[in-house]
């Protein structure tokens, strides 16, 4: 439907579902984190009001969003070569955030960081991926760099071996941990390459396979509303019970990670959703959802620097005031808010773009450049070949 760029590029062509999709992916990233900064979510001990009832219930609906934007790089990747410029092309995109954001910050005299911890900051901002300055960048970068291997096995294993794998790794990363009420050493929540690949396979096993259930629309939203309300409802139900008895303080916590089983069946049913969601190829949502696809990514980035990803909150009080004490101003803040970050990523990584194009149209030519390009094409023949 036409043509844009999913983290570093990984697919020329998409469908504009899919990328009206991660939209709304990103805008529910937006909202988890305001939700969070601004005070906004029901927190165990302390007294419930409408508006924290409100934004846990905001929450739950939108704790999908990180599962929901690898299941689609699963189902895409899974059938594409591995390209090394991809990668750089994301390694970059992130060190311009690490730096050149921290440059300009320091520029006008924000920059927050103390002299004791220099030395810590300026690792983080060197090397981004192994600091895990962005968590999910580091574990997407793994996630990509060992996708030629699981692409094999999606292609090459029987259904019911794909089926068996995915199986023992949602046993081992999603289903034990959803139920015993143990914070084990091996559960990261959902932050980490483990839940990804999880992730991933199953993208590539709904590409390749035909999964009943998922493939009535209705069903799916069915699914996504129904997995959402209910961990919504266990929230309330865990927070009282804590209230009163003053135990069951994991199962309250858990409700929200992102490898817990119900945030992984609001996704798939999301997911299933929008892939049965058909737009026109010239209205205005297809268009716009394409326009804004390679700078999604981007809108992350910003938003979660080190630098602003504890401030940004406080620096909209400045445009929007304090957060309201009543639902429906809330709910109007909280949307303005949303939009504001959204609108404001989206311009920054326009710039980062074009400095990017620029930069690309200058060194295209380059010794260098025609040598990356040489080893990712010969990368993704090989692949192909085999």
């Amino acid at each position: 439907m036409g043509k844009t760029k999913q983290m570093g590029g990984i697919k020329k062509k998409r469908d504009a579902n899919f990328e009206l999709l991660r939209v709304i992916a990103m805008g529910m990233v937006i909202a988890l984190h305001y939700l969070y900064q601004s005070d906004s979510l029901i927190v165990l001990k302390e007294p419930l009001s409408a508006v924290k009832i409100t934004g846990s219930l905001l929450e739950a609906f939108s704790i999908v969003s990180a599962n929901v934007w690898v299941l689609i790089s699963g189902f895409y990747l899974s059938k594409s070569g591995f390209r090394l410029n991809r990668i750089l092309q994301l390694l970059l995109e992130v060190y311009f955030y690490t730096l050149m954001v921290s440059l300009v910050m320091q520029m006008v005299g924000i920059y927050t960081v103390k002299a004791d911890d220099s030395i810590f900051r300026s690792v983080q901002y060197l090397f981004p991926i192994s600091s895990e300055h962005y968590w999910f960048a580091t574990a997407y970068m793994m996630l990509y760099v060992l996708s030629p291997v699981l692409n094999c096995g999606i292609e090459k294993l029987t259904k019911i071996q794909l089926q068996a794998t995915i199986a023992g790794l949602l046993l081992f990363t999603c289903l034990v941990k959803s139920l015993v009420p143990v914070n084990f050493v091996t559960d990261d929540r959902g932050y980490g390459v483990k839940w990804f690949l999880t992730l991933y396979l199953i993208g590539g096993y709904l590409r390749k396979y035909d999964v009943k259930f998922l493939s009535d629309k209705k069903r799916s939203l069915l699914l996504y509303v129904f997995s959402c309300l209910l961990s919504f409802c266990l929230l309330l139900v865990f927070y009282e019970w804590n209230w009163k008895y003053d135990r069951f303080n994991y199962y309250f916590e858990v409700l929200f990670h992102y490898n817990f089983i119900l945030t992984l069946l609001g996704a798939l049913g999301i997911f299933s959703f929008m892939r049965g969601v058909m737009l026109k190829e010239k209205g205005l949502i297809a268009r716009a959802s394409i326009r804004l696809s390679p700078y999604l990514f981007g809108v992350y980035l910003l938003q979660q620097h080190l630098e602003i990803k504890d401030r940004w909150v406080y620096w909209l009080e400045g445009i929007l005031g304090k957060r309201p004490e009543q639902v429906l101003p809330f709910l109007g803040t909280f949307v303005l808010a949303i939009f504001l970050v959204f609108v404001c990523g989206i311009a920054v990584d326009w710039v980062r773009k074009e400095i990017f194009d620029f930069l690309t149209r200058i060194l295209g030519n380059t010794a260098v450049f025609r040598l990356i390009d040489g080893w990712s094409s010969r990368l993704s023949e090989e692949g192909e070949d085999d």
